[in-house]
């Protein structure tokens, strides 16, 4: 198999339009045609891991954090970053890395997050606004007006909450003149010809709209088929910047932030809040979502995330919102066995083996 394998089915999962445009993720090594047979997958491409991945043979990093973040403005080779790129590359091994289109997708970064500590009833915590929908629209014949649709929806459109394969369609007539040199599925060529057609229309997350539109062209009859794109309002609501979500059953802020560690397999967590505050509804965004702890509702109880700065756990104490930090590591390093069980199920024949960084950080305590 080829580098462009991997990276089709990373993209059909998280597809790097949902990347915020600051963003760096994408292929830092290696070509798409390479040959790839074996994966190491890792939080992010340290020297540790791409030792790892040579020992175990591999072609290929798969990372959440891109290889390179900071244009380069030099690659010396007494710069530890620059040579840790110069021998990547000595190694003709690829890197790849999905990184914010990872952490707003279904079944990504927090929602793997949210599995871990068993949150129930998710929902949207922050909207991703660059994750428009269009509706996409054709005029097909009618007997093959399902398997466009199926195709269509296929390939990311007609879903609508819990329902998918969602359209609607309505009759009318189409009219088309072909020159001479087209090659019309009905109708002759240099007259006028009307033909019974049905309008399609399909809701399509911008996202994967280029795969839809691939799917419609494949799949339609006409050897031009005409269709609209029409930008909406809408954000897609399964897009999300970290999640809600709620306690099976409430706890004791301190005997919650024990059930955090314990589920992340860290050695420690900060919290912010008083001890017997009673906790059930749960605001979770994996990595440095410190920031955006002003950002959280009132009706939320904690709020579970890394890298809070002081100011902000002092305003959140203020407010009686709980925070509990537990690390940008902890929180987002339970997606790298998910990244490997994706691509063992989605590329047949991949090999995958994992680098389960330590946490750079370490507690000195007395």
């Amino acid at each position: 198999m080829k580098v462009r394998n991997i990276i089709e089915a990373l993209d059909a999962w998280a597809p790097p339009a949902l990347a915020y445009s600051w963003d760096k993720c994408g292929l830092s090594t290696g070509a798409p045609g390479d040959s790839v047979s074996k994966v190491l997958v890792a939080l992010t491409v340290t020297r540790a891991a791409f030792n790892a991945a040579r020992k175990a043979k591999a072609d290929m990093i798969v990372a959440h954090h891109p290889l390179i973040w900071e244009p380069l403005t030099s690659l010396r080779s007494d710069d530890p970053a620059a040579r840790l790129l110069l021998d990547i590359a000595e190694a003709g091994m690829a890197s790849y890395s999905a990184h914010t289109n990872l952490d707003v997708v279904p079944q990504g970064v927090n929602h793997v997050l949210a599995q871990r500590l068993g949150l129930t009833q998710l929902s949207t915590l922050f909207p991703v606004a660059h994750a428009g929908q269009v509706t996409l629209a054709t005029f097909v014949p009618a007997e093959f007006l399902d398997g466009v649709c199926a195709a269509v929806c296929e390939a990311g459109g007609g879903v609508i909450g819990e329902y998918t394969h969602c359209s609607y369609s309505v009759g009318g007539i189409g009219t088309f003149r072909p020159s001479e040199k087209a090659q019309p599925f009905s109708g002759e060529k240099g007259r006028l010809n009307k033909e019974p057609e049905r309008r399609l229309e399909i809701l399509v997350p911008k996202a994967r709209l280029s795969a839809a539109l691939a799917a419609l062209k494949k799949s339609h009859p006409y050897d031009e088929a005409a269709y609209d794109i029409v930008s909406l309002e809408n954000i897609d609501p399964e897009i999300s910047l970290g999640l809600r979500g709620v306690l099976p059953k409430p706890m004791k802020l301190d005997v919650f932030a024990e059930h955090v560690r314990a589920a992340l397999k860290i050695s420690h967590v900060r919290v912010v809040g008083s001890a017997k505050k009673t906790i059930e509804k749960v605001a979770i965004l994996g990595g440095a979502g410190g920031d955006s702890a002003s950002q959280i509702s009132d009706d939320i109880d904690a709020y579970v995330t890394g890298d809070i700065k002081y100011h902000d756990a002092v305003d959140a104490n203020e407010r009686d919102l709980a925070l509990i930090d537990a690390g940008h590591h902890g929180t987002e390093k339970w997606i790298v066995p998910a990244l490997a069980a994706f691509l063992r199920t989605s590329v047949k024949g991949l090999r995958t083996t994992t680098y389960m960084e330590p946490d750079p950080y370490r507690i000195v305590a007395g």
